[in-house]
């Protein structure tokens, strides 16, 4: 190619497998960086993961047409009950949907929470009880019987989720745990489908209350609009009912504010990933110093031959991208094993564990494959200018 430095030389592009060969032919010092950027993809992805997970967990509970009322001024099921002779008024509501019976789908509840031990030995943890009418279960007709059956009305008995199931002692079908006044017999488990439901056991409502010595109110009750019209008129006149003093809600929006449980996962998982990010760029930027340095007269040979400044810079740039997505593909590798394991964290609003799955959505990976090309392009900008001005004689010289 002739020298000159014509404006058509001058858009002249570098090619791709310049670069490609570039990170081939210093192979030790690519794999050290990548790795370096894979593990706080990594990192991003496993934070990235979790609030996905708890997210999914809580958004994705309920039934759009339920209404979920509690006691005016109430933030949970825990924070208050209201009086059992309200439930006959919520009942009467228009636009409440009919059960298997004809009779009003509605379900008056009671929420408690006891101590397990963990299957591992790890120690002990809050679990939410619910105690429910058999339209409670009707109610949540997306949970699915995994295992054994339902729960007898009037009996000492529970279901357990799947969740609860693998994560607790004493809960396979037949066994026998032991909280309020004696003994519950294990009877069934459940598939919530990773929803909230998940962190529950799930009994008799009577039963409950008389364990616990609440009888005579509801944590909370549930009910069954026919439509989404209905639904939201239905939960205004429980709030505006002046014979009450209870607040409805939709239960799909109750669910969605719990993911307030989140925000401490989020700002430690967002610190240590800042951080980790920092040294990540600096190892990038390292690299490609190292590369200029080592491919100074290599660089004033592309200027003579007529490759111009920007199209230095862009290849350099370029190069620090391709080792930040390389990182990228290592930590995606790297966090797969991870994908839809169990863990669990305390829930602020209840203090009991709320059990979710890791998620690894294609969000949560398009999210962390922008983050390494971010990564890359602050590690590269600065040697990738550096390169760009190095004087041509200087570096031929050297």
């Amino acid at each position: 190619m002739a020298c000159g430095t014509s404006d058509s030389e001058k858009l002249m592009a570098i090619p791709i497998s310049y670069n490609i060969r570039n990170l081939k032919l210093r192979k030790s010092l690519t794999i050290m960086t990548a790795l370096g950027i894979a593990l706080t993809v990594t990192t991003a992805l496993f934070i990235m993961a979790l609030l996905a997970g708890l997210n999914r967990a809580f958004k994705t509970s309920g039934n759009a047409l339920n209404v979920m009322v509690l006691r005016k001024g109430s933030t949970s099921e825990l924070t208050g009950p209201f009086p059992q002779e309200d439930f006959p008024v919520l009942k009467t509501l228009p636009g409440i949907a009919k059960d298997s019976h004809g009779d009003p789908l509605v379900s008056g509840e009671t929420v408690v929470v006891i101590v397990l031990p963990r299957s591992d030995g790890s120690g002990e943890v809050n679990v939410s009880v619910r105690g429910m009418m058999q339209d409670g279960l009707e109610l949540r007709s997306g949970v699915k019987l995994a295992q054994g059956r339902w729960f007898t009305p009037g009996q000492r008995e529970v279901v357990v989720s799947d969740s609860i199931h693998k994560r607790f002692k004493h809960s396979n079908v037949g066994d026998t745990m032991e909280f309020g006044k004696g003994l519950w017999t294990v009877v069934g488990v459940f598939d919530a489908g990773g929803t909230a439901y998940e962190s529950e056991i799930w009994g008799d409502v009577n039963q409950m209350n008389s364990d616990f010595n609440r009888q005579g109110v509801y944590s909370s009750a549930y009910m069954r609009a026919t439509d989404p019209v209905s639904a939201q008129a239905l939960k205004n006149r429980v709030s505006d009912d002046q014979r009450l003093k209870l607040d409805g809600s939709l239960e799909t929006e109750y669910y969605a504010k719990q993911t307030s449980s989140g925000a401490v996962i989020k700002f430690i998982g967002l610190l240590v990933a800042a951080i980790m990010a920092v040294g990540s760029s600096f190892a990038a930027m390292n690299t490609m110093y190292a590369a200029v340095a080592y491919r100074s007269r290599e660089i004033a040979t592309l200027r003579v031959i007529g490759f111009s400044r920007p199209s230095i810079l862009t290849s350099f740039v370029f190069e620090a991208v391709l080792l930040s997505l390389l990182g990228a593909a290592v930590g995606i590798v790297l966090m797969l094993p991870f994908n839809g394991m169990t863990t669990g964290t305390q829930n602020q609003t209840t203090f009991s564990e709320v059990v979710f799955s890791l998620q690894m959505t294609p969000a949560v990976i398009g999210a962390a494959v922008a983050f390494a090309v971010v990564m890359g392009l602050f590690g590269g900008i600065a040697p990738a200018w550096h390169a760009a001005r190095q004087n041509i004689l200087n570096a031929l010289r050297g």
